[in-house]
């Protein structure tokens, strides 16, 4: 991710790829948006072919303070500035929201910013933070998304299984009534509630999960495959992701407190999908992992069908 974060700051530990701007302690909309660097609008200019003649339908995203060209869109494309994104937060939070962290990637095509959301939860003993994230694409290429990400505060990994019964996420285009949809999304906190909830009900479920090692053992083995006709290279490198997931799983001090069952072990490949550290390190890697953050991570969500199945 560092070759893609062009600015951002956040608070207390340092990312993964060391750039950015630390600060003490969360930051209101209007510190946030400045010291992230996020204080600029972007403009809509017309696109003209060689001749000179205007290329209908069209126009090109442009960033006001340097002219960075952002992405090609339809003149359908509505734009939503930076300000907006962190005056809807403010909005949807209420009096007093903070933001953790907030930055641009790939010279401003995309940006994003965190909250943490005003309620507090409790789930099975443990302090679980959720946090809201507002993420945009400049360039076209990409929609408006809103999610809250579940975080247990001793480890902070991301707990954002996917649930049939729940929704933690919302999304739009860039096209119609951009406000009004907007509000449409005060839902999501509504969804927050309720996925909590729901989450709570699950991991409750995974808690009554006997394991015995042995059970864990094959459950790793099973979780993280080995290729048929694996190479010497290939057998080395499953063989250090398990041997790392269990660590995790057996050593871990705020899981060596917890009974052997089906939460500790999610818990424990929670930690391992949020934290691992990959085989290959590509400029995308952390990138890769903060979508994980909005998206889900298939890692968790395999392990957790795995378990519901077991």
């Amino acid at each position: 991710m560092a070759a893609n974060v062009e600015t951002m700051f956040y608070v207390r530990e340092v990312p993964w790829h060391g750039l950015g701007t630390q600060v003490d302690e969360a930051l209101d909309s209007k510190d946030a948006l400045r010291i992230s660097g996020l204080d600029w609008k972007v403009t809509q200019e017309s696109i003209y072919m060689s001749s000179g003649e205007v290329i209908t339908n069209y126009k090109v995203n442009v960033r006001e303070t340097d002219k960075q060209v952002l992405g090609v869109v339809s003149d359908r494309y509505q734009i939503v500035q930076n300000e907006e994104a962190f005056a809807f937060t403010d909005a949807l939070l209420g009096e007093g929201v903070k933001f953790e962290t907030a930055g641009s990637l790939q010279t401003g095509k995309k940006i994003w910013l965190l909250a943490i959301l005003p309620d507090k939860y409790k789930i099975l003993g443990e302090d679980i933070n959720p946090y809201l994230v507002f993420s945009n694409a400049h360039d076209g290429m990409g929609s408006i998304k809103i999610c809250m990400t579940p975080i247990r505060v001793v480890c902070q990994n991301t707990l954002n299984i996917a649930l049939s019964n729940a929704n933690r996420t919302w999304s739009t285009k860039h096209i119609g009534n951009i406000q009004n949809k907007l509000y449409e999304a005060q839902r999501t906190l509504q969804q927050a509630d309720n996925y909590m909830k729901k989450l709570n009900d699950e991991f409750e479920e995974l808690y009554m999960i006997k394991l015995t090692d042995e059970k864990v053992n094959k459950f790793i083995n099973d979780l993280i495959e080995m290729p048929k006709g694996a190479s010497d290279l290939q057998m080395k490198n499953v063989n250090y992701l398990r041997n790392d997931l269990r660590t995790r799983y057996f050593e871990a001090p705020d899981l060596k407190v917890i009974d052997n069952n089906g939460y500790r072990l999610i818990s424990a490949v929670s930690d391992f999908a949020t934290h691992v550290k990959p085989l290959r390190t590509t400029k995308t890697y952390g990138e890769n992992l903060f979508i994980k953050t909005i998206e889900g991570n298939p890692v968790i969500d395999k392990a957790y069908e795995m378990l519901k199945a077991a």
